[in-house]
């Protein structure tokens, strides 16, 4: 009889060989949405027939995806309240009945297991051509990647992975805490590279919390955690040299604002072909401009006009998003984000052939230990630690 622990770990790479079952990164919660190549994400908002003198050029309600403008591919807001840890890192079967195990994105008593067995989030699974910037507001990511680096990290700090030429990760949700519960709420969002570097050398860079500037405005009612780009003469850390972040005239952002009430801010200029996109998460309602934004719901702004942004009624937060597009064809399939149909087909014979460097590690849902630290290990065998 087979063990069954290799038995599942065969089972899941048999499924990432496979051309008709490629699965996508932390936070893709139906295949269907990505079957198959596209020309355009069909989540990425509709920038045609725009009114001048608007200032919320669109709103679109919140779901579990949020839709994005180019070059943002993905964003969606993970907020998962699991139970206490079973002293493995992760809830006992019994716990799990009626659940869609392998493939559990239907929230139930407060969790989605995505795709782990014992421990959530995403076993092994490949990608190339685009980045995943993930910012974990609380609880723990377990890292693991097929060029042997590793890492955890949590609680404020962010990752950021160029994935180019191609790369496997793993990315699990490891429950820490066995006498209460285990809250995991970040964001993940895709960002594409341009064609000239989206066959670059894999690579990711650690924000740790402790060095992401946090900037107090309107007399400390309004904190803002700059991840990306420049807000009011503060500057954020630098991002992977080859990211579309990198050059300055790319003007990328990703700014996550927490408003108390009666706060206000004014967002800076951009130039007028800035995609700026505002999340509004959390609270009852937002007034942008004197036009107010409701619970759940997401704006399209135009960044080139004056914007005042105010909370009137209660606390709010609301992430921003905003890029200058790059401007090139974008045909998706699954984890794999190319310019041509033709690239997208060389890399799935790619991965097939190569695998993009195997997978070095023991389990396809590898978590790293019980001990609450937070450190990286890079494949030159680098260990960071936040200071």
């Amino acid at each position: 009889m087979l063990d069954m622990a290799k038995f599942k770990i065969k089972r899941r790479k048999l499924l990432f060989q496979s051309v008709a079952v490629i699965m996508s990164g932390i936070g893709i919660y139906l295949l269907k949405l990505f079957s198959g190549s596209s020309e355009k994400n069909k989540d990425q908002i509709s920038t045609s027939k725009i009114e001048d003198s608007k200032m919320i050029l669109q709103k679109f309600p919140l779901g579990f995806q949020w839709p994005t403008q180019e070059p943002f591919l993905f964003c969606v807001h993970h907020l998962d309240n699991y139970p206490e840890g079973n002293g493995k890192m992760g809830i006992d079967s019994p716990k799990l009945i009626g659940r869609n195990i392998g493939s559990d994105f239907e929230e139930k008593d407060g969790f989605r297991m995505y795709h782990g067995d014992h421990v959530p989030g995403f076993p092994v699974h490949p990608h190339r051509g685009f980045e995943t910037v993930t910012v974990v507001r609380k609880g723990y990511i377990d890292h693991s990647d097929s060029l042997g680096a590793a890492g955890r990290y949590g609680e404020g700090d962010t990752q950021w992975m160029t994935a180019g030429r191609g790369v496997q990760h793993s990315e699990m949700f490891p429950l820490l805490h066995t006498k209460r519960k285990n809250k995991v709420e970040l964001f993940q969002i895709w960002l594409n590279l341009p064609r000239a570097k989206k066959m670059v050398e894999p690579h990711f860079t650690m924000f740790w919390n402790e060095k992401i500037p946090q900037i107090k405005l309107d007399s400390g009612k309004v904190n803002l955690t700059l991840v990306a780009g420049k807000f009011d003469g503060h500057k954020s850390l630098s991002p992977p040299p080859d990211s579309w972040a990198s050059d300055e005239k790319s003007e990328v952002a990703i700014w996550l604002f927490k408003m108390k009430k009666d706060g206000q801010i004014t967002l800076p200029l951009s130039s007028p072909d800035v995609h700026r996109t505002l999340y509004f998460f959390e609270g009852s309602s937002l007034e942008i401009n004197n036009e107010v934004l409701r619970a759940s719901t997401g704006a399209m702004l135009r960044a080139d006009k004056p914007t005042v942004v105010k909370a009137n009624y209660d606390d709010v937060e609301f992430l921003i998003l905003q890029a200058m597009p790059i401007g090139e064809p974008v045909v998706q399939h699954g984890p794999f984000v190319m310019n041509t149909r033709e690239e997208i087909f060389q890399t799935i014979q790619d991965y097939q052939r190569t695998q993009f460097g195997g997978w070095p590690w023991k389990q396809d849902d590898m978590v790293h230990g019980d001990v609450i630290e937070r450190f990286a290990k890079y494949p030159n065998g680098k260990l960071e630690r936040p200071t």
